[in-house]
């Protein structure tokens, strides 16, 4: 367990990078900061597919078809609605929305997964939940209040990040869930190898989609320079960084930590991510959280330690290894 809670914080720290993404290149359309990056992961993952080359044939058909749904909506629609999101409404909003993401999973994975996983026990589970839900309404509430004073506008622009957040919720609530399944089924595949395998079947979709928006007559964006824009050292920079680090390490390291945690548990440690996520915006931002930010803060973290706590309520079933 504590080698599966490593692992979730390093991936915490690396998918924390995808938050501020956009508010350091904000000339950038949203949909040419998800090609980027998915075409710098996908590029990232040639080399790394051919030295696991030997592993990645004894993947099936239908081992690249799941790699393929995963990487569709847990990568490209995920990140197109967290990255609109936080252009209309800023870094810390649907940063704490996606911060609802170990609830939902942990609501998920405790019905759906019972039966692999055990259950963790809801009259210890529910103050948990209850506990992050409310440190989460504590840094939502301070970023509501800086908007009310808004115009109109601003405040619809506002609401409309919200609900592309919660479309992000959606999707990276699908991801986890079915991605532990399919590691805890191949018990004897690499986690390293079905990250590389992710990114390989990202290549061809962010390869299409960076073609698409290079040649696409311009529309709104008639000022915008293709295919690299105004600033493409720091755009091509950022998306290898993020390639890299956010979308290669991050999901290996996921990966790791699924293989080796109940996915109701797993799904809380995600509160590392909307940790590292906030302390990113507000060191981007050069000031200091508020003090009802600092106590959200807090409490998330006061849920996940006691979270670590609870045990099943009976051994997770181990499914046997798959073959070839």
């Amino acid at each position: 367990m504590l080698a599966g809670v490593g692992f979730a914080l390093a991936a915490g720290l690396m998918w924390g990078l995808v938050f501020v993404g956009p508010l350091m290149l904000p000339e950038y359309p949203v949909a040419w900061q998800v090609v980027g990056r998915y075409l710098a992961f996908g590029m990232l993952a040639v080399p790394l597919a051919w030295m696991d080359r030997n592993e990645l044939r004894q993947l099936s058909r239908a081992d690249w078809l799941e790699a393929f749904k995963l990487t569709l909506i847990g990568n490209f629609l995920y990140y197109m609605c967290l990255a609109s999101a936080i252009k209309r409404a800023g870094a810390p909003l649907p940063t704490m929305v996606i911060g609802t993401l170990p609830v939902v999973i942990s609501i998920s994975a405790n019905i759906l997964n019972r039966k692999r996983d055990g259950v963790l026990p809801w009259h210890q589970l529910v103050p948990c939940i209850a506990v992050i839900l409310l440190g989460i309404g504590l840094v939502n509430h301070v970023e509501m209040s800086a908007v009310m004073g808004a115009t109109q506008s601003d405040f619809s622009t506002y609401l409309t990040g919200a609900a592309l957040a919660l479309c992000a919720v959606v999707c990276w609530t699908w991801y986890p869930l079915r991605n532990a399944a399919w590691l805890r089924q191949h018990a004897d595949r690499s986690p390293r190898v079905w990250a590389t395998a992710q990114g390989f079947a990202t290549l061809p979709v962010a390869l299409i989609g960076f073609l698409l928006l290079a040649l696409a007559p311009a529309t709104t964006d008639q000022d915008f320079p293709k295919p690299f824009g105004p600033r493409p050292i720091a755009f091509i920079g950022l998306m290898l960084a993020i390639g890299f680090f956010a979308s290669w390490l991050g999901t290996r390291c996921w990966n790791e930590a699924s293989q080796r945690l109940p996915t109701a548990l797993a799904g809380q440690l995600i509160v590392f991510e909307t940790l590292a996520a906030l302390a990113y915006a507000f060191l981007l931002r050069g000031a200091l959280p508020h003090a009802l930010t600092l106590a959200g803060i807090a409490l998330l973290i006061l849920g996940v330690v006691a979270a670590l706590r609870i045990q099943p309520s009976k051994a997770a079933v181990t499914n046997p290894p798959a073959q070839g």
